[in-house]
């Protein structure tokens, strides 16, 4: 009898490992974690618990991102209008959509878009998830049907495969496809290799050259008073402010998202870092360099019932009133938070 007892055991104990490398072998790579890195000095990351980042499902996302296959005419990626050598952002005013229709925002970019908790320059949704629903849908962007592009993707020779390698069964779904891609947008981070990064790192001013470390007094003082908006190590506050474009009110932006007067003209505080890339600038791409976008702060604000409160001061005051050879300066410290090496890697790079 005791024998028989211990037969059964082993028996049960090797179904159980059967079973065990059974489901390994049918999803090997589901529940491997992808790490991210950035340094400490910025904020954590938090990732939603119902998505958290994999490996095959940051693969899957990036496939997806350059895939032209969510729009109508199939010839609309999400890259056309976040390109990586612009920093994730686009390089024409308003970014085109199919049959070459025109929007009317400068498409933003999506450099260190994690730590966000609202999306687009107006706010209007407030995860990356339900943010790659938007364009799909857009008639001036992607003018497609989320039904037509769960249905072209399942149809796909290899997408089954690999939603199945990324969540388990080969079924796709609206959920899955923008899980996936919101798990590659949060690994587009740009931090640790910038010059404005080394003096993080070291609190060293030696790293940067005279210009530029009178560049950094000018935009951390009250004379340039940009870190009002574009302090901290993630440059931006990741809030919505009226910045002085417009006299007149004409797009309300954040208003219109929180349906409050007091918030009309607001729209995202972008990230300075990769600036050098990502021109034009503003939400409507009315600027081509930094040069001009300084210039509107030193003698261009305009006034408006919603302006930021320091810059109504710098308006009564005609602008920052900076001299040539501080306006150089802030722009060679403005140049500090270019980072190179964001631009050339190969894992946010179209991978086919």
């Amino acid at each position: 009898m005791k024998r028989l007892v211990i037969a059964v055991l082993v028996v049960v104990m090797w179904l159980s490992f059967f079973i065990g490398c059974k489901k390994t072998t049918d999803t090997p790579l589901a529940d491997t974690p992808y790490e991210l890195q950035y340094p400490d000095y910025l904020p954590r990351i938090v990732i939603p618990a119902d998505n958290p980042l994999t490996v095959n499902g940051v693969a899957l996302g990036r496939r997806l991102f350059y895939d032209p296959i969510f729009s109508q005419n199939n010839t609309i990626s999400c890259a056309s209008c976040h390109k990586i050598a612009n920093g994730f952002a686009d390089n024409v005013q308003f970014s085109k959509g199919v049959d070459v229709a025109v929007g009317i925002t400068n498409a933003s970019s999506l450099v260190n878009i994690a730590w966000y908790n609202r999306f687009f320059w107006d706010g209007r949704v407030t995860s990356l998830e339900e943010q790659v629903e938007e364009p799909i849908q857009n008639p001036i962007e992607m003018h497609e049907t989320l039904t037509n592009t769960v249905q072209k993707v399942q149809n796909h020779p290899d997408y089954p495969r690999l939603f199945k390698a990324a969540f388990g069964s080969d079924g796709v779904t609206i959920e899955r496809l923008t899980k996936a891609i919101a798990q590659f947008e949060r690994t587009i981070i740009s931090a640790g290799n910038s010059t404005f990064d080394k003096f993080e790192q070291t609190n060293n001013p030696g790293v940067f050259t005279k210009d530029e470390f009178e560049g950094y007094k000018i935009f951390f003082s009250e004379t340039g008073d940009c870190f009002h908006c574009h302090g901290g190590a993630l440059s931006t506050t990741t809030g919505f402010e009226n910045n002085g474009l417009n006299e007149n009110i004409t797009g309300t932006g954040y208003g219109k998202t929180v349906s409050k007067s007091d918030s009309d003209g607001m729209f995202r505080v972008p990230s300075l870092r990769n600036a050098v890339f990502s021109a034009p600038y503003m939400h409507d791409g009315r600027f081509n360099t930094l040069e001009e976008v300084i210039e509107h702060y030193n003698s261009g604000l305009k006034d408006s019932p919603t302006l930021h409160p320091k810059l109504k001061l710098k308006v009564e005051e005609g602008g920052l009133n900076l001299s040539e050879s501080q306006k150089n300066q802030l722009l060679a410290f403005l140049k500090t938070y270019t980072d190179t090496a964001f631009i050339n890697r190969t894992d946010l790079k179209k991978p086919f």
